[in-house]
């Protein structure tokens, strides 16, 4: 005889929310998903697990005015711990780290994704359920290192991306469309994968060649220069290279 089918209460029909009810749905999980809104006289009755998929600085009031009851009511907010939940005596948190830019496209990232869990003894089952629903893999992050935790995963994702803007910007000069550096950036990242981020380093800085990084800096544009300088400082701390004082960070 196979598992009994959990079912779970989505609040929030956005991004994430719609992404975890696809996601579960496509699981054989029973899903009903509701508008952010319809936190207000829900019950947490009639489900496993109610999952608040809201902006994190809604989550308390959207938990708040969830009515308690037996299930599980978790968020899937990175940035917060359980105490958001207090109204509730079963609370958990589940962060996929994945972006879900929308809910099609995120349904399909959730499955195989990493989730940082958290949870009272009586509901860490149910999160790893969702996990293993999912084909995922779960880390434990308690409330003390949710703020560490997120901003690694801010650094991982958003300041990526806010790199590769500025390779875009930068190559535009030179004529060379951003698609051009994309093959590379998936090979470095593959290679920090395998080797890990200190063994996967390349380029100017790993090689101690300053006269070529000098040459970057003259040639970019002003408003890129400090970004430019702060990464060649990273790079250097992998390297385990001083930076000469003309090219520190300023």
């Amino acid at each position: 005889m196979g598992a009994p089918t959990r079912a779970v209460r989505v609040i929030g029909s956005g991004r994430a929310g719609g992404s975890f009810a696809a996601a579960l749905s496509g699981a054989g999980w029973s899903v009903e998903l509701l508008d952010r809104g319809a936190a207000v006289g829900t019950t947490a009755e009639g489900a496993d697990l109610v999952l608040l998929c809201v902006p994190d600085a809604a989550v308390a009031a959207a938990a708040a005015a969830v009515r308690p009851g037996p299930a599980v009511v978790a968020h899937c907010a990175g940035s917060l711990g359980l105490d958001v939940l207090d109204p509730h005596d079963r609370r958990a948190s589940v962060h996929p780290l994945v972006a879900l830019p929308t809910a099609e496209v995120g349904a399909r990232r959730l499955r195989g994704a990493w989730f940082a869990t958290a949870g009272d003894p009586s509901s860490v089952g149910v999160v790893d359920d969702v996990v293993a629903a999912l084909g995922g893999r779960a880390v434990e992050v308690p409330d003390g290192a949710r703020t560490s935790y997120h901003a690694a995963a801010v650094v991982a994702s958003n300041h990526l991306v806010a790199l590769l803007g500025q390779a875009g910007r930068i190559a535009a000069a030179a004529g060379v469309p951003l698609e051009a550096f994309l093959d590379l950036a998936r090979a470095s990242l593959d290679n920090v994968a395998a080797l890990g981020p200190a063994d996967a380093l390349t380029g100017p800085v790993s090689r101690g060649d300053w006269d070529t990084v000098r040459r970057h800096v003259a040639e970019l544009e002003p408003s890129e220069r400090g970004a430019y300088l702060a990464m060649v400082g990273e790079a250097a701390r992998f390297a385990g290279r001083p930076v000469p004082g003309d090219l520190a960070a300023r």
